[in-house]
């Protein structure tokens, strides 16, 4: 039987998601259209389902403990990416995108985020193999970044004072117009790029931050690059069509943050206290899925209106 991490199983994922997006890209959504809620649902369900399929696979080939992990860290990740869709809506606003073309922008942001995502997992997987004091750094960062999280009014967006964005805008050969759904256009026999093209930049900005949060987090759970490679890809590939559920409804949960900022702290205490007093998986599952859980129900039978927030 191979083993976790084997190199045979890193190609045949690789395949299969690369598969999956040549599918959902070349095929389901060939032309750029605005995905209607429906949709999304469907598309929301085939990707959970396709995970809890993967983690089926990893449970009936490699044993309940790598299936846990994976689990808690697919919804680790998950929960997390809420923050992103956030973010997402505030970004396609600011940059007034079509709503038909936000599924390309966030397909090939995407695309992006599994090359990038790889690297600092490849990364931080040889840190903490290196250096296991590494993990201490990870706990308290996280912990650092919740107690923070916990007493933000708000998350704001300012993509115009991002120096990345100020070099792109002054080095880069552009129109101030969309145009269809090109990223690059030639004009006058000169190549420029489209306003879709810097969303697309800030885009994988903002997943390169929220990263350097949500990685670390799974550490806690699991130091098998491949768990934490697979967990992170699965969240992240449903992501698109769980902005396109949510974009209508995410102001709703104004208690989400909360629950994030108090799953981020118990995992950052984790890894701070695993030497002396190591928490069970099945133990953390159940105490992200009980917070998440709580925090959405609590939003939903409180409303802001309500609160005077």
């Amino acid at each position: 039987m191979a083993s976790i991490g084997s190199v045979g199983l890193w190609i045949w994922f690789t395949v299969f998601i690369l598969i999956l997006l040549a599918l959902d890209l070349g095929f389901f959504h060939r032309e750029a259209k605005e995905v209607r809620v429906r949709e999304a649902l469907l598309w929301s369900l085939i990707w959970i389902s396709l995970a809890l399929l993967f983690n089926a696979f990893i449970y009936f080939w490699f044993g309940p403990r790598p299936a846990l992990e994976f689990l808690t860290g697919y919804i680790i990740e998950k929960s997390l990416s809420v923050d992103n869709l956030f973010v997402f809506i505030v970004l396609f606003s600011y940059f007034c995108v079509p709503k038909n073309l936000h599924h390309r922008v966030l397909f090939w942001g995407i695309l992006a985020a599994l090359v990038m995502r790889a690297g600092f997992i490849a990364m931080g997987a040889a840190l903490v193999h290196s250096f296991g004091w590494m993990l201490y750094l990870f706990g308290a960062f996280l912990v650092f970044t919740g107690i923070k999280l916990f007493f933000q009014d708000e998350i704001e967006v300012h993509p115009e004072r991002n120096w990345i964005v100020k070099l792109y805008q002054r080095f880069v050969p552009a129109v101030s117009s969309y145009h269809e759904h090109h990223f690059m256009i030639l004009k006058d026999g000169k190549w420029f790029a489209t306003p879709l093209l810097l969303v697309l930049v800030v885009i994988n900005i903002t997943d390169i931050i929220f990263a350097v949060d949500s990685i670390p987090a799974i550490f806690a759970i699991t130091t098998d690059p491949f768990i934490v490679y697979t967990s992170n890809i699965f969240a992240i590939l449903g992501l698109r069509a769980l902005y396109f559920l949510l974009a209508g409804m995410i102001g709703k949960f104004h208690y989400l943050k909360i629950g994030l900022a108090i799953v981020l702290i118990f995992i950052g205490t984790k890894m701070l206290i695993v030497k002396w007093f190591p928490i069970p998986i099945v133990y953390s599952l159940l105490f992200v899925v009980s917070v998440i859980a709580l925090s959405i129900l609590v939003s939903l039978l409180k409303p802001k209106k309500e609160l005077n927030l």
